[in-house]
């Protein structure tokens, strides 16, 4: 994951999902489930509903160019792999994972209180240092908005696992985080490979006064990159105000589910990765695709009231490792 300071009128945290290159092995056969028997009229209007969701999802297939093509093959050839190797796991407290209240606390440091990269000019690079407690004061109201190549059935699927995502987020925070048509603050955008590319003057309009180098960041974003969040303040605070993800349109479904988990927690404040953090979504390993229990409470510990935007490792540890005791100890 990325997370970098800007000077000037925004401050942004940015991470991306990333992984090596990938050869992809082929197409994969998805089993159908044969039909149950039912009426002539039912059978007509589901073939009346079919015909309009396959007109529908081919005039969004028919908007992807080759390149777009191409990426949905690496990606689902990603998903794939990560896969078969036991990888993407799904569970929320698996029995193989047990964490103690001292590990807790030392990955939340390490994810809440530290960048893993740095910026130099347009570039991001691995630069490993302390940084400060970053987080939402105001209700977070997340935007979801669609490319055109994005079919009827995705937009529908996407839409209901956002909302149900944003009112986990709210339970694990206890801060206000929900769905919103318009006028959010928390933008989501599902965009196929040509519709990123051409993204940055609606960008510009969901944050005034965004750096070129993030228009840049996201117009040339690399297809190891499948997902990617930036969270804005103003000048020098460590509040959030804006926040902008960005998920592949050609992502497949488990991929695509684990990049709104961990990009929207990511957005929320928990910027960082840790390779000792398990399990957790927040670990380039991949081990996990979808929030964890330890992953919820480290929100929690995120948005406690006794923590301050700001607070900086040596202010925030004993506070930290207070709060992780208690949760741990009644066993949230």
């Amino acid at each position: 994951m990325v997370i970098c300071a800007l000077a000037g009128v925004l401050v942004a945290g940015c991470t991306a999902r990333e992984l090596p290159p990938f050869v992809y092995p082929g197409p994969v056969s998805v089993p159908r489930p044969h039909p149950k028997p039912a009426s002539i009229e039912q059978a007509a209007l589901r073939q009346s509903r079919a015909a309009r969701a396959r007109e529908a999802n081919q005039q969004a297939a028919t908007a992807r160019s080759p390149a777009s093509g191409t990426v949905a093959q690496y990606l689902q050839g990603v998903e794939n792999s990560l896969r078969n190797r036991g990888l993407m796991r799904i569970e929320r407290e698996p029995g193989d994972a047990p964490f103690t209240d001292t590990q807790l606390t030392e990955n939340f440091i390490r994810i809440a209180l530290y960048d893993e990269y740095a910026r130099q000019g347009d570039d991001l690079v691995a630069d490993s240092h302390p940084s400060y407690l970053r987080r939402w004061s105001r209700p977070v109201r997340m935007q979801v908005e669609f490319g055109a190549s994005v079919s009827s059935s995705d937009r529908a699927r996407d839409l209901h696992n956002i909302s149900d995502y944003a009112a986990r987020l709210q339970q694990a925070s206890g801060h206000s985080v929900s769905v919103t048509p318009s006028g959010g603050n928390f933008t989501v955008l599902i965009l196929s490979e040509d519709e990123r590319r051409a993204i940055a003057p609606r960008l510009a309009e969901l944050v005034p006064g965004i750096p070129a180098s993030d228009l840049h960041a996201i117009r040339d974003l690399a297809p190891q990159n499948y997902c990617t969040v930036f969270a804005y303040s103003r000048g020098n605070s460590p509040e959030y105000i804006y926040a902008v993800a960005l998920i592949r349109a050609e992502a497949p479904p488990r991929l695509r589910l684990s990049c709104f988990h961990e990009e929207l927690a990511q957005g929320m404040g928990l910027a960082n990765d840790s390779p000792h953090a398990r399990p957790s979504i927040f670990n380039d390993n991949e081990e996990f695709a979808l929030l964890t229990r330890q992953d919820e409470l480290l929100l929690r510990i995120l948005y406690d009231p006794r923590l301050r935007p700001g607070m900086t490792e040596a202010q925030a540890r004993p506070i930290v490792r207070e709060i992780a005791a208690e949760l741990v100890g009644r066993g949230e």
